[in-house]
This record gives C-alpha cells, structure tokens and sequence, in this order.
C-alpha cells in the first residue's frame, strides 16, 4: 500500500490518478474528496501537524509520498511566516515520517523544492545536487530544514528517503504566474519580454510524475537527492513563443531592452516579478539519468501543449 500525502494539490493528483490505476493507494486529505473514491483507493482525513495521529492513514503502508505542505501564500497573514511554514513543513514532515519509520515504511518519498539550492543561478551554471544549499525565503528554508531532518531519521532508522527537488512545475490546471503568462498570451496582450536572454529551467507535470513513481522502488534511488527538470531550457523571451505557438497565437513581444524593464519595474514597484522574469535558475539533472537510468518522457512543446489544451 502506498500513502500519498496532499493528493488534492497540483501534484498530488495526478500522482494519485496515475498510481491508483497499478495499485491499492491510500490519500490523506485535509477535507472531504469530491465525489467517490476511485476503485483501488482509500481517503483519510489528517492534517500536516506535528501532533496528528498518523497511525489510521499508515496501517498496512510500505511507501509514502509526501506531497503535502504549506506553500507559497500570494497574501501572508502570519506574523512570523518563518516559524508558520517550519511548525507545517518541517516539525508537520518529521512526525509523519517518524511514525512511518516506527511502523516499517520502507521508503519515503519527499517532494522538495529546487529552492533549497537557492533563487537563481548564473547562466549556463545550473544548479546541481552537490552545490551548498542556499535557501532564500521561509518556504526553501524550511524545505532545506526538513531534508536535513529526514536524512538524519533514514540514518538512524533505517527507512529509506528519496528527496525530489523540482523547479517550476506547469501543467494541466497550473495556477499562479504561470497561469498569468497563458493568458496573457490568449488575450493577445503586448508584452515588453521579447529581448530577455535569460534561462530557466521548468519540469512538466508528467514528467516529474514520472521521476517521482521511477523513485518509489528504483534500488539505486535510496537515500538520494534528485533535481527534477525537463532537461530543455528556455529563456523567458522563447518560453512565451512556445506557449504562443501550442496556443496557435502569435506571440506579442516587444524587444524592450532588459535595463529599461529594470528601471521601469523600481518605479512601478514590480522589481521581484522582473527580476524574477529576467533572471537565470537552471537545474542539471544528469544524476536523475545516471543513477537511475531516467529520461523525461515529454518534451517541453508537449508538455505546453497539454497545459494549454483548456484554452484552445
């Protein structure tokens, strides 16, 4: 049995549809599911808290993925978001995963962030999983926190943990700025991006589905670390083109120089959506394809066609 924790989110959906169809998967869900439970699954109602009794959702399990966390907030109301997003992702993670190992799971699946490297890399220096973590903000600090905590309860457990950092993931039903950026380009809208010379690296859903079921039982993934990627990168300039082209739209762009969109940005108080647009995070995931012989099974225009489809 397999239990997948946050099988509601972008990720975790899909996990659990893919999987569900091989064999017998269990889901911990904050709230009810939505219609009926698939054939081959079960749904259990748990939190990520430090004090959740986990025992019910892990009777009988022998992996779990653990999807679940506290992400992003666009609109943060907590006073110290820090010690919000460490009582959740960090103190929340430890004690699923140490009830897991006092019960026998063999493996445990931990679906990171690629921000535990770090918020951007110099180009054509891709971020590895032998560079020194550098987490920037709460979110990839506490990622970083509850590796390491993992890492040390497989040492002295016994129980196997796979950690899988991606980049940005797009896909079917994809929110946030990725979201934006299609309808931007649906509506045709100008855009000043089209001289930006930057690169990116992204993993499609499917793809990065396919790398974390890959981990659940590959021999030679125990106790590893994965970056997650397509293996294609894009600069912010020829990711918007492509999206134009699974669309069938042309692409608006206006070769506004970078400076000038720098300048622009410090006046209008967009200098973090700027430079986030103009700034260089790749991944090299060339031990993904050693260690574990894996390839991403999508390119990038199919993975851009597929999350594009509701809109054409």
């Amino acid at each position: 049995m397999i239990l997948i924790t946050g099988a509601s989110g972008f990720v975790g959906r899909t996990l659990f549809a893919r999987l569900v169809k091989q064999q017998p998967v269990r889901i911990s869900l904050r709230a009810p599911l939505l219609g009926e439970t698939p054939p081959g699954a079960e749904a259990v109602r748990a939190q990520l808290s430090p004090d959740q009794d986990w025992s019910e959702a892990l009777c009988g399990v022998s992996l779990v993925v653990h999807c679940a966390a506290r992400v992003h907030v666009m609109k943060e109301d907590s006073p110290d978001p820090l010690t919000e997003f460490r009582r959740v992702n960090v103190d929340g993670t430890l004690h699923l995963a140490r009830e897991a190992a006092a019960v026998g799971v063999k493996r445990f699946v931990f679906l990171s962030s690629i921000k535990v490297n770090g918020e951007e890399t110099a180009l054509d220096q891709p971020f590895t999983e032998e560079d020194i973590p550098a987490p920037k903000d709460p979110y990839g600090i506490s990622k970083y926190e509850a590796e390491h905590q993992l890492q040390q309860l497989a040492r002295d457990t016994g129980m196997e943990v796979v950690i899988i950092r991606p980049p940005l993931v797009y896909g079917p039903g994809v929110k946030g700025n990725f979201k934006s950026l299609i309808q931007w380009v649906v509506k045709g809208i100008p855009l000043p991006l089209g001289a930006i010379n930057n690169k990116r690296s992204f993993v499609a859903l499917d793809n990065l589905i396919d790398l974390m079921i890959t981990c659940l039982d590959h021999p030679a993934a125990a106790n590893q670390v994965f970056l997650a990627g397509d293996g294609q990168d894009l600069s912010t300039t020829a990711l918007l083109r492509n999206v134009a082209s699974a669309l069938g739209k042309p692409a608006r762009l206006l070769p506004v120089p970078v400076f000038f969109l720098r300048r622009a940005a410090r006046v209008l108080g967009k200098e973090a959506m700027i430079h986030r647009l103009c700034s260089s995070l790749q991944v090299d995931i060339g031990k993904a394809r050693r260690v574990l012989g894996w390839t991403p099974p999508i390119t990038v225009e199919e993975g851009l066609r597929r999350t594009v489809s509701e809109w054409v």
